[in-house]
């Protein structure tokens, strides 16, 4: 039986990727901390490890002993990071640092797996972007694509949505509630990938036999923000919102404002200078050629389908 680890298992991506390991019958070890919430990590089948990534000694320790116990992994999901936080050299501190010393420790520790899976984001390649959070996310790749001989895919998710997931829900709470808040008056153009098609998108890649690639991730299809609003309006049922445009000179205040209440409050905002960056940036179309053409990647899930199967389950779990 294969042994795989994923990091960052409890969180919106992560628990849909633990749910397909077990699914493909491996064995299935979910890393957490010990204060995560487990609430969809529940099968008993799942081996809960709590990994070190701050002190590089211990994190030896740990894995050692894992391998002494269980072998080492065949495969390993580093899905764990940050994507908002209070101060932003956190960003650098989790999204990279930590990266880092997984890495090492693979290579010192002799547990280097069959492949090694980082999952990034668009948002590090995006050439009109400049954020903390994106900064982090490239110079982990970066680490890692200079590393001889350990074998590796890096994935580069555009927008990810689904069920589980928090910051897309708020967007829809606010439809719900009979608001359409958008911001900037330049229409946006955005792409999107369902959680399930992107989880399918990282088996697809494990499985493979290519090394020492990295793939941009999406559905193919681009959106407007007003193709985006009224997909989700018919998802919702909702057919009346009241449209209310924000300039984005009064967003970045906000913004500002209320990264620094995160300050005191020592609670990561929603809303934040890396948030505006994102939120600003009009144009967030990509390529996904390359992994089309090796890993004949095609989503099934459209906007339209994914939307809808979203709110069914926002509906069914009460958060709508």
């Amino acid at each position: 039986m294969k042994k795989i680890l994923i990091t960052g298992a409890n969180g919106f991506i992560g628990s849909f990727l633990v749910e397909e390991a077990l699914q493909t019958n491996w064995q299935t070890f979910a890393g957490i901390r010990r204060s995560s919430n487990l609430e969809y990590l529940q099968n008993p089948e799942i081996q809960l490890i709590d990994l070190n990534f701050p002190d590089k000694e211990k994190l030896k320790k740990q894995l050692a002993e894992h391998c002494n116990q269980y072998g080492k992994w065949d495969y390993i999901i580093h899905n764990a990071g940050l994507t908002k936080c209070v101060d932003h050299a956190d960003f650098d501190h989790v999204n990279y640092l930590f990266t880092k010393n997984l890495i090492e420790t693979l290579q010192e520790t002799g547990m280097i797996p069959e492949k090694f899976l980082l999952m990034s984001s668009l948002g590090a390649h995006h050439p009109q972007m400049n954020t903390a959070y994106g900064r982090s996310k490239r110079k982990a790749e970066e680490f890692l694509e200079s590393q001889s001989g350990f074998p590796y895919i890096i994935l580069c998710p555009t927008g990810v949505y689904g069920p589980r997931e928090k910051d897309y829900y708020l967007m829809l709470k606010t439809l719900q509630a009979g608001w359409n808040l958008s911001a900037g008056f330049q229409p946006q153009q955005l792409t999107f990938i369902y959680v399930k098609d992107l989880v399918k998108a990282v088996f697809s890649a494990l499985e493979s036999p290519l090394k020492n690639k990295k793939y941009t991730v999406a559905e193919g299809a681009v959106y407007s923000d007003a193709e985006y609003v009224a997909i989700a309006k018919e998802a919702l049922g909702k057919k009346f919102t009241i449209p209310v445009r924000i300039p984005l000179f009064v967003l970045q205040i906000v913004s500002v404002i209320a990264e620094e209440i995160s300050k005191i409050t020592k609670k990561p905002s929603t809303l934040n200078r890396d948030k505006y960056q994102i939120m600003k940036e009009r144009d967030w179309r990509c390529d996904i050629t390359e992994i089309q053409r090796d890993l004949d990647f095609k989503a099934a899930y459209n906007l339209i389908h994914g939307m809808r199967e979203t709110v069914d389950w926002y509906r069914s779990n009460n958060w709508l």
